[in-house]
């Protein structure tokens, strides 16, 4: 009891929960630094001093500052992605059929996620990222587009795909508009006339 076995080596549970209290504090800390500095003005040393840890515990667990930003987008993309697909889930429960109702359940969970965490919404919607970050937030759109596609039922046919493509646009430029809001109010307001005008737009 108290191990568990990675690999061919048994190591002792306590380890293991330091090791992922480590990274879990060094996300913490850049999160905050990023939020505040943006990428290109964080300093490590201010990451590593936040997070309480080392610059060698730090590419320890991550690489370096460019990884650790991933990290953290990756964490904000997944976080959104599951309130959206939450929300889709819930509507289906209570007994909405119409695809266009479900994702404009998601896209208002995907948008109010934007407002609550939009100190980092901000940093990745302002291009403020290390080199190969675009092309990495291409990749990740064009499998949103394929993911809303499906929920839309779209077909093969180019309009049904553009359709689908258009719609996924209108949502991601939304949330760019949503973090820029000045307060909790003009952010409400903002969203429910996005979800209302997806709502009105035709689907594929």
């Amino acid at each position: 009891m108290g191990k568990e076995v990675v690999g061919n080596v048994a190591r002792p549970a306590r380890q293991q929960t330091r090791s992922v209290s480590t990274r879990q504090a060094f996300l913490d800390a850049a999160r905050a630094v990023f939020g505040e500095q943006g990428f290109a003005d964080a300093s490590v040393a201010e990451i590593v001093r936040r997070a309480g840890s080392s610059v060698g515990s730090l590419y320890h667990h991550f690489g370096g500052k460019n990884e650790l930003f991933v990290a953290l987008y990756d964490e904000w993309d997944g976080d959104l992605g599951q309130r959206a697909a939450a929300a889709v889930g819930r509507a289906r429960e209570a007994g909405e059929t119409d695809p266009r109702a479900q994702f404009a359940a998601g896209a208002r969970a995907y948008l109010q996620g934007c407002w609550e965490r939009r100190l980092l919404a901000r940093l990745f919607v302002e291009g403020d990222g290390p080199p190969g970050f675009e092309a990495l937030r291409r990749g990740r759109m064009q499998a949103w587009v394929r993911q809303n596609a499906k929920l839309l039922r779209a077909d093969e046919r180019p309009v049904s795909r553009a359709m689908a493509a258009i719609l996924t646009t209108v949502l991601g430029g939304a949330g760019r508009e949503v973090v820029a809001c000045r307060n909790a109010a003009e952010a409400t307001e903002l969203i429910e006339a996005v979800v209302a005008m997806l709502g009105t737009m035709p689907t594929p």
